[in-house]
């Protein structure tokens, strides 16, 4: 795949590619916090900046290979689709780590501490579901719930050039460009449509190690339609980050958040999930386009 740093500003998939939102500011707010700690038995793609980040020698394609431990796991939760599953892991391997996407160190455990966790999650999503992947990074989970669920609809939400090009590019080469598209963008910018593109709403919003519940309640409930739901992979610490945030989430028109574990009896450790169901729409500000902003100066001006 080529890698062109200067062309991500699309929205990618079904529905045509119309312009796509500003580049992301430094800072912002779907960018992974460096502080942030995965969930148990998964590791987040690396943050950083909006740069390459060349590992020194050429990764291996065969870091990627399925080690036969987790082979009738793989076969579970990938079902007919476990080669597209193979295939996009030799991309994360290689590509992936070439570009700063996974570390070097990640790539030969790919499929216990990324393809699987994230797979397991498909359980928690209905049928013929619409799915929004915010700070979708390298497609974790967004992507894998797209190969292992053909049925769902997804955008991954990623407000990084460099991320999005790998998305687009990885989307196309694995044919999953009638179910999958790629959205450039804050998740704010996704939900009130202020960059010309949307708004984007779905039944169930997904995140992965992005950031604590609150911020990301904040972020992803305005994406989730009424009685559609937030689920938000975590790790060993949910309980108490529910304890913590659960009033700043009803604040937002969010239920009383649960803890699910996915993939049990299926992979070890199962994946740890906290999830929130929309109750209630509450009014928040949307951004005004520039030319509102002009106009209405112009009125004041009078």
């Amino acid at each position: 795949m080529t890698h062109d740093d200067t062309t991500a500003d699309t929205v990618s998939g079904p529905g045509g590619t119309p312009p796509g939102p500003s580049p992301a500011r430094p800072g912002s707010a779907d960018e992974v916090p460096r502080a942030e700690a995965a969930p148990s038995g998964v590791t987040a793609p690396v943050p950083g900046d909006d740069s390459p980040h060349p590992t020194g020698e050429a990764p291996d394609p065969a870091a990627a290979t399925l080690p036969p431990e987790l082979a009738e796991a793989a076969r579970v939760l990938f079902g007919d689709r476990l080669d597209l599953a193979a295939a996009y892991a030799e991309v994360l391997a290689t590509d992936g780590v070439v570009r700063g996407l996974i570390g070097p160190r990640e790539a030969p455990r790919i499929w216990d501490r990324h393809l699987l966790n994230c797979a397991a999650v498909a359980e928690r999503i209905p049928p013929d579901a619409s799915v929004l992947d915010v700070g979708s990074g390298a497609g974790l989970p967004g992507l894998v719930l797209a190969i292992a669920r053909p049925d769902l609809t997804v955008t991954l939400v990623e407000p990084l050039a460099r991320r999005t090009s790998f998305l687009v590019e990885v989307v196309e080469e694995l044919g999953l460009a009638k179910t999958v598209r790629v959205f450039r963008g804050r998740a704010e910018e996704a939900a009130t449509g202020s960059t010309g593109v949307g708004p984007f709403s779905a039944d169930v919003v997904t995140a992965r190690a992005v950031a604590p519940l609150d911020r990301l309640a904040a972020w992803c409930l305005p994406l989730t339609v009424r009685g559609g739901r937030l689920v938000a992979m975590k790790g060993m610490s949910a309980a108490e980050e529910i304890a913590e945030h659960a009033e700043a989430v009803a604040k937002l028109g969010g239920g009383e958040p649960s803890v699910q574990l996915c993939g049990v009896g299926v992979i070890e450790p199962p994946a740890t999930v906290v999830e929130i169901v929309r109750e209630r729409v509450v009014n928040q500000p949307r951004v005004k386009s520039a030319a509102k902003r002009s106009r209405g100066g112009r009125r004041r001006g009078r």
